[in-house]
């Protein structure tokens, strides 16, 4: 083997500085690579590498590859367990030393005992362990890690082949890693389909598309008064917890929240031909309904005092919107705009104004088919007409109170 190591090393490496870039993601890069080894007599059984993410839920990621078939993805959340199992193990020796971190499991028991993944390792039969520091062109440290159960471990070649082989893997690793922080960022702060624009390059300030869309608008009751006697910190959980709730209704029903003003969400859920918009308007009504029942939820669970029950007011409408890049040279910002829009704006406020939990307007009705549930006709502001708004109970029983030939199909897609 100590012949060969030169000569796997060098096929690695190679496909490493070439091929490697072109896959998908670190866990197929620790995959493939572990495969190639194994075909040069390396006896890796397990292979993973460790990196810290930027991502407002996961504080790092472990691609995991192991000969029995696995090949995983893990994500750890800043929580006080993964915390604990970080401190207890090989991979925080090596950030705090920047050295290799070796465990003879079956050589040297005793080293095992040190580390609860050694012992873990041992207990499923390996024999040997490595942690490798992977440096980053930032100055941060990664981990790689390479575990066998080879009789008697790694040998002394193929500790050099991984040793060879970590720079290049750094590298492909760290352009994976820098594509999916871009990709978190964009997602979490424009939204998944304004950040796949952006990220492509397929946008320039002041260009759009004219997209057909549900539009959704929702806002806190009361949130004004409630903004001037609370403290600060507890206005953040308090808005926290409402676009949490908010957010995981419209991303469960396949909309997607545009934007946060103020107190106020705007989600959209887009289509294109009759039955999308169909589908688009029943899965908007389902996600108000969501909304509705993840906020009593909350509410039920209140135990502050001072911090009032949550209660809110949902907008439908829907229409063609201009989806585009707005704003200056150095700001930019996506988002629908139009009479559409505007409209579902105004219908939010009358929902405030009449202390309706949820109003649909016109265009939504005739996209469900039915004119059941007519709230009334109002005035709003910036319109010359009168609009017709329409008050679906959508939280009565099985009964959700809207088209009563829809309320069978409605209850069956939630249950």
């Amino acid at each position: 083997m100590v012949l060969e190591a030169p000569i796997v090393a060098a096929d690695v490496v190679q496909w490493l500085y070439s091929d490697a870039s072109y896959l998908n993601d670190t866990l197929e890069i620790v995959s493939e690579m572990a495969a190639r080894l194994r075909d040069g007599n390396v006896p890796v059984d397990r292979a993973t590498t460790g990196i810290w993410v930027v991502h407002p839920n996961v504080r790092a990621e472990a691609s995991v590859w192991a000969s029995d078939g696995t090949k995983e993805l893990r994500l750890y959340t800043a929580d006080n367990s993964s915390d604990e199992d970080y401190q207890s193990s090989p991979i925080q020796r090596v950030h705090q030393t920047n050295q290799a971190v070796r465990v003879r499991i079956s050589e040297r028991p005793e080293e095992a005992e040190e580390f609860p993944v050694a012992i873990d390792l041992r207990d499923e039969g390996y024999t040997d362990y490595i942690a490798l520091p992977m440096p980053f062109s930032d100055g941060s440290v990664k981990v790689a890690s390479f575990a066998t159960k080879a009789p008697g471990g790694f040998r002394s070649g193929h500790i050099s082949v991984f040793e060879s082989l970590i720079r290049p893997l750094a590298l492909v690793c760290e352009l994976k890693t820098l594509r999916r922080t871009a990709e978190t960022v964009l997602d979490t702060y424009v939204g998944p389909r304004a950040g796949s624009k952006v990220l492509d390059g397929t946008t320039r300030r002041g260009q759009g598309e004219w997209i057909k869309a549900v539009v959704s608008f929702a806002d806190i009751r009361g949130f004004t008064r409630l903004s001037n006697t609370l403290p600060a910190d507890m206005i953040v959980n308090f808005l926290n917890k409402y676009f949490g709730a908010m957010t995981a209704a419209v991303e469960a029903h396949g909309g997607e929240v545009l934007k946060f003003i103020g107190d106020e969400v705007m989600a959209i859920f887009p289509y294109e031909t009759e039955e999308e918009a169909r589908d688009a308007a029943r899965r908007a009504l389902l996600a108000a309904r969501d909304t509705l029942g993840r906020i009593d939820e909350i509410n039920r669970s209140n135990k502050c005092a001072q911090t009032p029950d949550l209660s809110v007011g949902i907008a439908l409408h829907a229409g063609d919107v201009f989806y585009g890049n707005v704003g200056s040279e150095t700001r930019l910002d996506f988002t629908v705009v139009g009479p559409v829009v505007n409209l579902a704006a105004r219908i939010a406020e009358l929902a405030k104004d009449l202390h309706r939990e949820v109003l649909v307007s016109d265009a939504l009705s005739d996209i469900m088919g039915c004119r059941s549930g007519l709230f009334g006709r109002y005035q709003v502001k910036g319109f010359d007409d009168p609009v017709s708004v329409y008050s679906p109970d959508l939280l009565r029983g099985d009964k959700l109170g809207y088209c009563p030939d829809n309320t069978a199909t409605l209850a069956r897609d939630t249950n």
